[in-house]
């Protein structure tokens, strides 16, 4: 259980930094992560870091597609929750 609870936190750790370095590579006009590879990340366990790092840096708020991508991933993960809660738990 140790070991799950420590990558969850690693890939939000993870998460929280690529929002900020893609904030920051936004700045200055550099070159940009992809919003893929933001979105997978939400996707593989990272959405309360994606969530942490858009709403602390200001990050892809205006971008009503993305905020709406990152909600369903943190739906479907609370779904998969609750259902292997209720089957499992």
């Amino acid at each position: 259980m140790y070991v799950v609870a420590a990558v969850f936190v690693a890939i939000n750790v993870v998460t929280v930094a690529a929002y900020w370095l893609d904030k920051q590579r936004a700045r200055h006009r550099w070159y940009r992560l992809r919003e893929s590879h933001l979105l997978a990340l939400a996707f593989v366990g990272g959405s309360p870091g994606a969530i942490l790092g858009m709403w602390s840096f200001h990050h892809k708020t205006s971008k009503r597609q993305f905020r709406r991508s990152i909600y369903l991933i943190v739906f479907l993960q609370a779904t998969l929750i609750v259902l292997w809660a209720r089957l499992w738990g």
